[in-house]
């Protein structure tokens, strides 16, 4: 099944209308129900039952496709007032996780595809990255500050394991004395311990491993392809022990979902060695909503008009609210409420702590492409 219709964008939702279609194919592994299009696109497309019968048909195999991306520069900049950094590297467009909340599914449309199914099985990879990195970090008027790496999709998910994209910036950076800031929901990060350690005990790193559900069952339909909370927790282990400062990212909090594990997932956290813990409220910009709307109906319908109402209640009536430093946390009593929470349970586990600042004094830019050397002073 999958919501008939859209619902609207203000007000309480009493029910969901859900119905039969041919684009709601289960398949296997994948977050979102379906494709819809994209808000850039002249038409919309819906299937229909001609009389064949094949509308119930099983979805066919969808497979991950990826293609090269000619990127100018690499290194993105924001000016974001409620964010800890101000630049980014993204190694890859799309995210094969398929986490059905994710805020960055609406970048998708910029490229003419779904924020749904086209998101996590489209792939975009930059293969050009490393060397325009090596080239931007030697600009005469280049100003060190911490790069966080993979903040709009995650820069661990499967396909850089052959790809190895992600490794090679941390290598650069290292290389440099670069300061980085990690965030991944990912096991695979433990394969590049032996640059991040270092780093880390440099003042030169710091990572985020996002934990949103201990349950096996919600984090499978919810996060189809990221590693499973216990490898999470795992994670979070093997990096402390590597001497690597962990922040534990409990987002999204999602009300009547995953809300109730908030201190079950900061304890678990504090028992691996995390050092400190943030949150963030589900966002729901653009197309996201209608994905999640659906995603809600087809697999918690017994709560999802709990879920959206709630949601709604914490930013004034509407599904997303934009402004600066409320779109992550929301207003309202409930927002309050989850704050409060937060807090007390932080402090209780000695998660408050300050996160430590990352040192840019060490660094040493690379060689220009012209060959002239930097003067020292």
């Amino acid at each position: 099944m999958r919501l008939n219709q859209k619902l609207p964008p203000k007000g309480r939702v009493t029910n969901l209308d859900v119905s039969h279609s041919a684009e709601r194919h289960e398949h296997r592994g994948r977050g979102a129900i379906s494709n819809q299009t994209g808000r850039f696109e002249r038409e919309t497309r819906d299937a229909f039952d001609d009389g064949w019968g094949t509308i119930e048909d099983s979805a066919a195999r969808l497979d991950t496709t990826l293609t090269r991306e000619s990127a100018r520069t690499i290194i993105t900049y924001n000016r974001s007032p409620d964010i800890s950094f101000d630049r980014t590297i993204n190694p890859y467009r799309g995210c094969e996780h398929g986490c059905v909340y994710c805020f960055a599914r609406p970048t998708h449309a910029y490229h003419g595809l779904s924020a749904g199914l086209d998101f996590e099985s489209r792939l975009f990879f930059k293969p050009e990255g490393p060397a325009l990195l090596r080239k931007e970090l030697s600009r005469p008027s280049y100003v060190p500050r911490p790069i966080a790496l993979g903040m709009n999709t995650d820069a661990y998910q499967p396909v850089e394991r052959q790809l190895k994209l992600t490794r090679t910036f941390l290598e650069i950076l290292s290389e440099h004395n670069h300061p980085v800031t990690l965030l991944t929901k990912s096991a695979l990060i433990q394969r590049d311990i032996d640059l991040i350690a270092p780093m880390a005990e440099k003042g030169l790193a710091r990572v985020g491993v996002s934990l949103t559900t201990l349950d096996p069952r919600l984090a499978r339909l919810m996060e189809p392809r990221a590693a499973a909370p216990y490898r999470r927790l795992q994670t979070i282990s093997a990096l402390t022990k590597a001497g690597i400062p962990i922040i534990a990212m409990t987002a999204p909090i999602i009300p009547a979902l995953n809300e109730p594990e908030m201190e079950d997932l900061l304890e678990a956290a504090a028992e691996n060695g995390a050092s400190s813990a943030g949150y963030v409220v589900l966002r729901l910009p653009f197309e996201l909503k209608d994905i999640f709307h659906e995603w809600l109906a087809e697999h918690y319908p017994d709560r999802a008009a709990k879920v959206i109402n709630t949601l709604r209640d914490m930013r004034g009536g509407q599904d997303y609210d934009s402004n600066w430093f409320e779109r992550g946390r929301g207003r309202g009593v409930h927002a309050q409420i989850i704050s409060q929470r937060f807090k007390k349970a932080a402090r209780r586990l000695g998660l408050d702590e300050a996160r430590p600042r990352l040192r840019t004094d060490l660094f040493r830019p690379p060689e220009p492409p012209s060959g002239q050397m930097r003067l020292a002073f």
